[in-house]
């Protein structure tokens, strides 16, 4: 009797705790189907008298009338990432902070995966999609990225502001965020800025004042030393000279504000010149807001005030002093909660003024207005019936492998190596640290991806394979030599997949070394000596590697860099491994010998070479040293030729009457408004293919101006992606506009246009081109 009572009572409290998980897993299925919304006129019919609830209306209307309403502890609460509600007036709380750096990502509390939306569509890292040179991969990858963010908002799962693209320069390859940005060069960064800008932003609809998410430039600016040594980014100062402000760090930035027309700017952690940027007037109101006019809201990066405060010890250590500071400077949304327990404070002592914080939230809930915010069930707008099932389409699952495809670097090729025949490959030894990882492929600021597919998995879906891990993990402390030359020496041929994580490179940590850790050297020569058939050394990475010992042995016969290459990662190389897909990536960084960080100062923000020092500058456009590969770099399965079709041998530079340099000899002029006009020209190049392989050319067109005001000595001017079947031939159009192309920036910064001769050069194509008065 007693054991039956004690049973029944085991299957009453049972059932109660199965009916509580059901209670709770509806509430949290209907949750998440609930996005986030203000006017909800249909369960309060008495908004539709407010104003700001009127989408018939401009936003600026819309949002005077909103923040008249407001009291200054509302407008207080709305000044941070994690915005409270203000029920009074149907407004519900917001969490500004998600991130989209390469897919939806889960890094910030805006975004959630769960059993509705699972995961999303996971991308290369940026630093290889870059490597594609393809605008309209950038843009259409953007479009996709915005269109699951937008589904997962219908279910409740996302935000609409996204904290993404980094556009940073890749000054330095010790950097372990060098991977999330564009790469070393400001023309490359600032195209795939504005085009990823673009494909997130722009809506379907054509509507320019309305967005389809909200994007974010980051991190403004001159940001690129997270954890060298003893510097921090928290407390590091960069010293940055005018001229390498304008010509490197603030192009990207000002090409996504003017170009891309960017919702957001994210100031950095870091001091610019002794002051924090998230407190310079000059960096934010007078270049962002006065300058290029930005329409949106700026952010700090996360927690940056109470950097300001704890770390950088800035206006004498006062709170209300740095909330005050920050509002004057032009900051708008604080991620954090500083804004929220200081700013009034500071305004009754005084230190600054209501309309500031007016200025801000005017400028915060502007974007969201412009996003759809406040006009209603996100059901009956545009991108209303985006669910689910819009996210991880097969469609978007193959744009992943496309752009990994597309990104892959051949950087080594002897003759007869790849592609490999798998038909004539038996049997393929994989082998490397990096050959069946999951994670490592989709690096940081990443999500739930849709699936994996690892290289070992993609390599073994085309032929047989055996594989060994050879070390235990990328930092390979110990090798597992004879294992891996054992089944290297019975192979066909061997796949050696090895590089880096992000327990070597990451936010928060950068390199010391820039070689392969560990002994993966050591496993890759060991192995190469034994193989008796191709052998392809496979980098894993987000920076550069000093695999001078790789390139140089006879014994490896091929390169690849894959970068982080995404959820299809291992796919995509096996396509360009065994010939379905003909390689065109160009590497968007130098690759330097380890010397390099033997002799340069990570804190140099110094671009240009110092002869005085033997410092030997940055960056392809101004190193003066050796590299293992560099900037472009990069072959294909066929080869490509070029040859000019038109371009001009001479520019005039018009110049106004009783202009000085009539009368005295000028090495440049400035490039202002009435020098400009109408001062363009175009060159035509005809591409051809003279392999037997079809597949896509990378065309990068570079200029060398003549050497005055420490030019750079070679720059890109613009690049091409063209698709040639095998013979065929095309044309590839440049427009050159002399002002905006050709010009660089002097000692001053100010913007010149260097007179006397600039070469062009694609490949091995040089044209000189003579720009006089």
């Amino acid at each position: 009797m007693h054991t039956n009572m004690a049973s029944k009572n085991n299957i009453v409290s049972s059932i109660f705790v199965i009916l509580a998980i059901l209670m709770l897993w509806q509430h949290n299925v209907s949750a998440q189907n609930n996005p986030v919304f203000a006017c909800d006129i249909d369960k309060n019919p008495g908004l539709k008298n407010f104003t700001f609830c009127d989408s018939s209306l401009d936003v600026q209307t819309r949002v005077d009338d909103l923040v008249k309403r407001l009291t200054l502890q509302e407008k207080i609460v709305n000044l941070v990432d994690n915005a409270s509600s203000i029920d009074r007036l149907g407004i519900p709380k917001y969490e500004w902070w998600s991130e989209a750096l390469h897919g939806v990502s889960y890094v910030g509390p805006g975004t959630h995966f769960s059993s509705v939306v699972p995961g999303a569509t996971s991308f290369p890292q940026v630093i290889l999609t870059a490597a594609s040179f393809n605008e309209t991969l950038f843009k259409t990858i953007g479009q996709v990225v915005s269109t699951e963010a937008r589904a997962m908002y219908n279910v409740g799962l996302a935000g609409l502001t996204f904290w993404s693209p980094n556009i940073n320069i890749f000054r330095d390859p010790r950097w372990g965020r060098g991977q999330e940005t564009p790469g070393e060069d400001p023309t490359l960064a600032s195209k795939y800025g504005v085009a990823y800008v673009q494909g997130l932003q722009e809506r379907d609809d054509g509507d320019k004042d309305r967005l389809k998410v909200g994007a974010c430039c980051k991190h403004y600016t001159a940001y690129d030393v997270d954890n060298w040594k003893r510097f921090e980014r928290y407390n590091f100062n960069a010293v940055v000279t005018k001229q390498d402000m304008d010509d490197t760090y603030q192009p990207p930035f000002k090409s996504c504000v003017l170009d891309g027309n960017v919702a957001s700017v994210m100031c950095s952690y870091n001091q610019v010149n002794g002051k924090p940027t998230c407190g310079d007037p000059d960096l934010l109101t007078g270049v962002i807001r006065a300058e290029w006019k930005l329409n949106g809201y700026i952010s700090s990066d996360c927690d940056s005030l109470d950097v300001m405060l704890k770390n950088q010890h800035w206006e004498n250590n006062t709170s209300e002093k740095i909330a005050a500071d920050a509002l004057k400077a032009g900051l708008d949304l604080n991620c954090g909660k500083f804004l929220a327990q200081h700013t009034e404070a500071a305004i009754k002592a005084g230190l600054v003024k209501e309309s500031d914080v007016d200025r801000a939230v005017t400028n915060n809930f502007a974007t969201l207005m412009r996003l759809g915010f406040f006009d209603g069930n996100p059901s009956k707008q545009i991108y209303g019936k985006l669910g689910p099932k819009d996210v991880c389409t097969p469609a978007n699952q193959e744009l992943a492998r496309e752009a990994a495809r597309q990104g892959i670097v051949l950087l080594k090729n002897s003759a007869g190596s790849l592609p490999l025949s798998p038909t004539a490959i038996k049997s393929l030894a994989v082998i490397g640290p990096n050959a069946n990882v999951t994670k490592t492929m989709i690096a940081n600021y990443e999500g739930t991806p849709c699936k994996y597919t690892t290289p070992l998995q993609g390599l073994t879906a085309s032929v047989a394979t055996v594989y060994r891990a050879g070390c235990a993990n990328v930092t390979c402390s110990t090798a597992q030599v004879d294992e891996a030359k054992k089944v290297a020496a019975a192979a066909d041929a061997v796949v050696l997949v090895m590089g880096s994580d992000l327990s070597i490179e990451a936010e928060s940590r950068d390199r010391i070394e820039i070689t392969l850790p560990g002994q993966q050297n050591l496993l890759i020569t060991e192995v190469a000596s034994v193989s008796k058939g191709p052998v392809i050394l496979v980098i894993m990475s987000g920076g550069g590697m000093d695999i001078q010992f790789a390139k140089v042995n006879p014994k490896i016969t091929s390169i690849l860099w894959v970068g982080f290459p995404g959820e299809a990662g291992g796919a995509a190389l096996a396509d360009i491994i065994f010939g379905k897909y003909n390689p065109s990536g160009r590497l968007p960084m130098s690759w330097y010998p380890q010397s390099y960080t033997e002799k340069v100062n990570m804190t140099d923000m110094n671009m240009r070479p110092d002869p005085s020092t033997g410092y030997p500058g940055r960056t392809y456009r101004f190193y003066k040293g050796d590299t293992v590969y560099t900037f472009g770099d990069g072959l294909s399965y066929s080869e490509f030729s070029h040859h000019l079709v038109k371009a001009p041998k001479v520019v005039s530079v018009p110049l106004e009457e009783g202009h000085e340099c009539r009368t005295s000899k000028c090495k440049s002029i400035d490039a202002v408004e009435q020098t400009c006009k109408n001062l363009a020209f175009n060159i035509h190049l005809r591409v051809t293919n003279r392999g037997t392989k079809g597949g896509s050319h990378t065309v990068l067109l570079f200029s060398s101006p003549p050497s005055v005001h420490g030019a750079p000595q070679k720059q890109l001017l613009g690049f091409r992606k063209v698709h040639l079947g095998p013979r065929q031939q095309s044309v590839v159009r440049f427009g050159v506009d002399v002002c905006k192309d050709l010009s660089l920036v002097d000692e001053a910064g100010n913007k010149k246009v260097a007179l006397g001769q600039h070469v062009l050069h694609v490949g091995n194509l040089k044209h000189s081109l003579n720009v006089r008065i």
